[in-house]
């Protein structure tokens, strides 16, 4: 588990901004239940409520059922609060994504959280790949991912975060981040992940130990029963990577590969996660090429 804390001047998430009058926040849910239907992936609930919408877009015979996740709001601020449900059948080929990359935007007062609760039953293969979140100056936000997933079930999850935008000049010197992954295959813990990054994040990412002068990271994890298989080709794929400035690792072990990558250009390392993603499953949401 990785933990990294950068202190403000102050203690506290946003303790160096007052709370403002109270404002409207948003809220979304969402839940997407997958079932099988003469060999194929169909959908047997899709449940959107308030600024949560899910959308499936056409998809070629014989390719996996793709679903789309828009948040209607516009982003994320401080006290928006959003969840997601995914259940994938038996046998379903399912790929989840969003619209475009989510912007979390300055807090006024509170955090924004966003969790998400995936369940994978046997022989599912399940993609989840939403794009990368953008942290402005001043934002605060939660993220959690938990997966419960049959013993022979497939994942690929992939969470990215970008802070600020660099064609913008943007830095992001104060904003707080959270972000938990949990997956348990078989009832068993087998993958538990933390980032927490508050108060002088530009700082912190500036260290060798933390960032390296990242703008940008990613995780990927690929749990499936060929996954140690997958190591050598992920990794060749890996080694021009660093003329780019995408740093990058990858481990395999006992059916689960774990890869990170860090760049201070956050198009080279989104360049570099469809390359590895495209390896790992093949074309990508199109959506993610918008």
């Amino acid at each position: 588990m990785l933990a990294v804390a950068a202190q403000g001047a102050t203690e506290g998430p946003f303790a160096w901004r007052s709370a403002g009058a109270r404002m409207q926040r948003a809220y979304g849910a969402g839940r997407l239940t997958l079932a099988t239907r003469d060999g194929a992936t169909v959908i047997r609930e899709c449940y959107q409520e308030a600024g949560l919408r899910i959308r499936m877009p056409r998809v070629e015979p014989g390719e996996a059922l793709e679903a789309v996740v828009i948040n209607t709001a516009g982003g994320i601020t401080g006290g928006d609060r959003f969840i997601l449900n995914v259940d994938a059948a038996p046998r379903t080929r399912a790929v989840v994504t969003t619209q475009a990359a989510e912007k979390v935007y300055r807090s006024s007062g509170g955090i924004g959280r966003f969790d998400t609760a995936i369940t994978i039953a046997d022989g599912a293969d399940l993609a989840w790949l939403p794009q990368e979140a953008i942290l402005f100056e001043g934002s605060a936000l939660e993220r959690r991912l938990d997966v419960e997933m049959a013993t022979d079930a497939r994942l690929l999850a992939v969470e990215s975060v970008v802070f600020g935008r660099l064609a913008r000049g943007e830095r992001v010197d104060h904003a707080y981040l959270f972000d938990r992954g949990r997956i348990r295959r078989g009832g068993r813990l087998i993958y538990a992940e933390g980032l927490r990054l508050e108060g002088g994040i530009a700082a912190a990412l500036s260290r060798r130990a933390c960032g390296a002068g990242a703008q940008a990271a990613a995780s990927l994890v690929l749990v499936a029963p060929d996954a140690e298989g997958r190591l050598d080709a992920v990794r060749e794929l890996m080694e021009p990577l660093a003329e780019r400035g995408v740093e990058a690792g990858v481990s395999a072990f006992d059916g689960l590969l774990s890869l990170r990558l860090l760049a201070p250009d956050p198009f080279a390392l989104r360049t570099a996660l469809v390359n590895i993603l495209e390896l790992l499953r093949g074309p990508i949401p199109r959506v993610w090429s918008c």
